[in-house]
């Protein structure tokens, strides 16, 4: 094993972990979310954004450069194509966050759960759809490199 089996396997294992937080926060917490009373709702959504903001950025920070490293250091051998379409998807995913995601999430950091403001839900529902996105890029990115690693390793039995 070398330096781009160990990186391939570090974004694999990065992008699974993106995928599944996105995919857990989209299908799992979404609709018992919606089922609380506006104050509580808002307290947990707030408690979320606290936690999440530390952790998903460190898993996304280390499956772009791990992706991005691999796609460089194995070139060709292994999906390259596939690589470089997971690392696209990775791109998309942070520019839904940062452009969309982010900045209501600073917002909602903000509200006061007892007196939020007129529009909270207004932007919830514009928060949910741009997730649904980011969960879908996330699962994307983890199939194609899912994907290029199974090629690689294949490639690399076949030698």
């Amino acid at each position: 094993m070398d330096a781009g089996d160990v990186l391939g396997l570090v974004s694999l294992l990065g992008a699974g972990l993106l995928a599944g937080e996105e995919i857990t926060i989209r299908y799992g917490v979404r609709a018992p979310l919606a089922r609380l009373d506006d104050q509580t709702h808002i307290r947990v959504r707030q408690a979320l954004i606290r936690r999440l903001r530390v952790l998903v950025p460190a898993v996304y920070l280390a499956t772009i450069v791990s992706a991005a490293t691999t796609a460089i250091v194995d070139g060709t051998s292994g999906g390259l194509a596939l690589r470089s379409a997971a690392l696209v998807a990775l791109v998309a995913w942070i520019a839904v966050t940062v452009g969309g995601t982010v900045p209501i999430n600073s917002a909602a950091l903000d509200w006061e759960p007892s007196a939020p403001p007129g529009d909270w839900r207004v932007r919830v529902d514009q928060w949910e759809r741009l997730n649904s996105v980011r969960a879908w890029l996330a699962v994307a990115a983890f199939a194609l490199l899912l994907v290029a690693t199974a090629l690689h390793v294949a490639n690399g039995a076949a030698r």
